[in-house]
């Protein structure tokens, strides 16, 4: 029995049965295409009673050699990689149109290809000229990379096989095109196959494949989500077109630290790599303010110093505006909750706004205190001290919860000149290396002894 089309959303890669205007799933329009099966499959469940080889089996205790890791000498790109490149692996990176993928894929081919690394760049977005006046741009048209511009994955397949490189770049996944497939290039179908076929090319001939995505209005990485569980590792590029920071974030790493980042600068000659980046987030502080707070916060395995800024005002509209930049709204939300309920702060009829200076975006709870310390700043018109920072969970009951790695931030803050922390009791803080350490159980006592408004 012949088997059936399906109909697939290009947007998330839901499948439906029957063709609709709008995917149930992702809400997105216009989205669902056919798909027609790529084989016709075996004609019952069963193998048909032939038996494949046996595989040979070993046990937990058998001492193999360690991959050796590939390091191109961009500090914060082999950072994020968990230390190197690992022979053999699939990676995956996402970003904004413009954000700067291409430019940061290309200086580190040329990186890699100078340490000796076999490296070969392949386009299907641009033409060879381009990519040329590029390298030049950057400096790095000495780098002894080759360079392809193609998108038939069958050509390129037999390239590579010819070659045998150690490194392999496509700029992008949902430019390629599989000649077995029956759909357009950057159907779901299509970016299915094409990486399915790389990361097995990559796995079976020990060549490290790099696979540039486009990425969707929301932020994720377009195509089905089967990709990404496809490769080993997904790095996604972020930052704001109109500031210099770029963020290199490994979301997901079999060989090295999920949540590791890598901070780069745009400059004229290319991607700058930033190797202290707390100095360089608080570069532009401005004298004490109200409503500005340092969060000493944790990235990956990297303590990073950062301001939280804050701005309370009364608001001409019956319904007040919460604005957040580089965090998360609905926990915005929680704060000033906890703030009208335990400390009997109100922030009703007032507009407020929230920003993560640099254009970084912070997602551990650790930041809850300086959150609340800088909206209440900003609400009293207090400027909190220029030398301190603050970490900590803040809890329904108002209760101030000890965070991870305690020592790390401190240590951070007192190598940037930092002079005070405030701090949860209870957080292991070790030796505190000349800061003068305040531990506070709750934050109506952060309220009344550091701001004097309880």
């Amino acid at each position: 029995m012949a088997r059936t089309s399906s109909f697939v959303c290009n947007e998330c890669g839901a499948v439906a049965r029957k063709w609709s205007g709008r995917c149930d799933a992702c809400g997105a329009w216009n989205s669902i295409a056919e798909e027609a099966p790529l084989s016709a499959g075996p004609a019952s469940k069963s193998l048909g009673g032939r038996r494949g080889a046996r595989l040979a089996l070993g046990d937990l205790a058998a001492e193999e050699a360690l991959p050796r890791r590939h390091r191109c000498g961009i500090g914060e790109f082999d950072r994020v990689l968990g230390g190197g490149l690992v022979p053999a692996s699939a990676i995956l990176v996402g970003g904004d149109p413009g954000i700067g993928k291409s430019t940061l894929l290309l200086q580190a081919a040329a990186a890699f290809a100078r340490q000796g690394l076999g490296t070969v760049y392949v386009s299907g977005e641009e033409a060879s000229a381009q990519i040329r006046m590029r390298a030049a741009r950057l400096g790095v048209a000495s780098a002894p990379a080759r360079l392809a511009t193609a998108t038939n994955l069958r050509d390129i397949l037999t390239t590579l096989e010819a070659e045998k490189p150690g490194l392999v770049i496509i700029d992008s996944i949902q430019t390629m095109w599989a000649d077995n497939v029956e759909s357009a290039p950057g159907s779901v179908s299509q970016v299915r196959a094409a990486a399915h076929e790389l990361t097995t090319f990559a796995k079976r001939r020990g060549v490290s494949v790099v696979l540039v995505g486009h990425v969707t209005k929301e932020g994720q990485i377009a195509g089905p989500r089967v990709i990404e569980h496809m490769v080993d590792t997904v790095l996604y590029f972020e930052g704001e077109r109109g500031h210099q920071f770029r963020i290199l974030r490994a979301v997901k790493n079999r060989f090295g630290a999920a949540d590791e980042i890598g901070v780069f600068e745009m400059t004229g000659a290319g991607l700058a790599e930033v190797a202290n980046p707390s100095a360089l987030f608080l570069s532009d502080r401005e004298a004490p303010a109200p409503g500005s707070a340092v969060f000493a916060g944790i990235e990956g395995t990297r303590p990073l110093l950062v301001e939280l800024q804050a701005l309370v005002a009364p608001s001409p509209h019956a319904q007040a505006r919460r604005s957040v930049l580089g965090w998360d709204a609905g926990r915005l939300a929680m704060i000033l909750a906890v703030l009208e309920a335990r400390c009997a702060i109100p922030f009703a009829g007032l507009d407020v706004y929230l920003n993560v200076a640099g254009g970084l975006k912070i997602g551990e709870p650790a930041a809850d205190l300086a959150v609340a310390a800088a909206l209440i700043s900003a609400r009293e018109d207090v400027a909190l001290p220029a030398d301190t920072v603050l970490f900590g969970e803040i809890s329904l009951s108002g209760a101030l919860r000890p965070v991870a790695q305690t020592r790390n931030r401190l240590k951070e803050a007192a190598k940037l000149g930092f002079g005070a922390a405030i701090l949860p009791q209870g957080g292991k803080s070790g030796s505190t290396e000349g800061l003068k350490v305040q531990k506070l159980p709750d934050l109506a006592a952060f309220v009344g002894e550091i701001l004097g408004a309880g």
